[in-house]
């Protein structure tokens, strides 16, 4: 939700410095259970006993900066009627102040969830919650980068989530531990755009990425409070803290998020699957390098390139060393930039809005 960064970064961006490498996405294998599980923030079943945690959170621009303060880690399980997921965030000074829901949560230490269940979509879905459990769920229509808004009044019916707090609340006196907490989305509003292609299966996957807003405190007047930046007179801003690094301070950037790759088979029953990013989705993320370029060229020329020369493009695309070749085609309103995987009889699409699309051939 934070979209002043974003813009002013768009205008200071030097011209046809496009060839930052973005880190490649995280994967995780989502088990489904073997018994229901009670969504009271908890972590105490067998299932989640035998889920594997991902891999430690770090910042939000990867290894760009250091290591976050506090640990974070989280793990996913699905049924027939939810996706479950749960996190444990190490914290030594538990606080929170947010209890109206739909507020902007982040304004408190927070826990995300950015999920895309449809790549061939603009559309995907945030969720925020805080300490005191209280969530902020909404719809965007499409990145903010590209004009998106989002649907402040969509709500995630029949939503569940819990939070348990080893420690005490917003009193400064203590040292505490952490907070563990769980959220169950159901699949009846996650995949009620294309049930069809949503709605998990043996090998179905999607984007998913979490963040983790930690802020800057200290305590005035026996209470905690924002930490005041001297220089400024504002608060220091947040830290940012994810599962799979975005490159940059922007988690609106879904081409960058994690893959979650599903599976049928029961947690516990560990199967040797590969869910690492594939060589076509790797191609599909480069092609939103020309993306970036084609607003670099744009901010310059107030038009679009419309062939790799004209965008004075020189980076291959590379298929395991074989070169592909993308093909800028002019639309009304900007153009689209599509790259053709025979090895995988799939075309690969990116428009100008940052609309994606993956097509498979018969």
């Amino acid at each position: 939700m934070r979209t002043p960064f974003l813009i002013i970064q768009l205008v200071i961006l030097p011209l046809f410095t496009f060839a930052q490498v973005y880190p490649t996405p995280e994967s995780y294998l989502c088990y489904s259970t073997s018994e229901p599980i009670e969504v009271d923030g908890v972590l105490d079943e067998e299932d989640w006993e035998k889920a594997e945690w991902s891999k430690l959170f770090v910042d939000i621009e990867g290894d760009k900066q250091p290591a976050p303060l506090f640990e974070t880690k989280m793990k996913m399980l699905w049924d027939k009627d939810y996706l479950y997921i749960a996190a444990e965030l190490i914290e030594p000074h538990l606080w929170s102040t947010i209890e109206e829901r739909d507020a902007v949560i982040y304004q408190d230490n927070d826990f995300e969830v950015f999920i895309n269940p449809n790549p061939n979509s603009h559309q995907y879905y945030e969720f925020e919650m805080n300490l005191l459990n209280t969530v902020w769920d909404l719809m965007m229509t499409k990145p903010y980068r590209d004009g998106g808004s989002y649907m402040n009044a969509w709500h995630i019916e029949g939503l569940k989530s819990a939070v348990k707090l080893y420690g005490t609340i917003n009193d400064p006196s203590d040292i505490d531990d952490k907070w563990t907490l769980e959220i169950a989305f159901p699949w009846a509003v996650l995949a009620q755009e294309k049930p069809v292609l949503i709605y998990p299966e043996e090998g179905r996957r999607w984007r998913i990425n979490f963040s983790r807003v930690e802020w800057q405190h200290e305590i005035v007047d026996g209470k905690y409070t924002k930490k005041i930046d001297p220089n400024t007179g504002n608060s220091f801003p947040e830290y940012n803290w994810v599962w799979s690094p975005q490159g940059e301070i922007a988690m609106h950037m879904p081409e960058q998020w994690g893959y979650i790759q599903f599976t049928e088979n029961k947690v516990g029953d560990k199967k040797d699957i590969d869910v690492s990013e594939t060589e076509s989705e790797r191609l599909y993320r480069q092609l939103f390098d020309i993306y970036r370029a084609q607003k670099t060229y744009w901010l310059k020329y107030r038009e679009y390139a419309y062939s790799l020369d004209q965008l004075g493009w020189k980076t291959p695309f590379l298929y395991k060393g074989t070169e592909v070749i993308p093909l800028i085609t002019k639309i009304p309103g900007g153009y689209i930039v599509s790259l053709e995987i025979p090895q995988e009889k799939k075309t690969l699409m990116v428009r100008y809005d940052s609309y994606g699309e993956v097509i498979t051939h018969p």
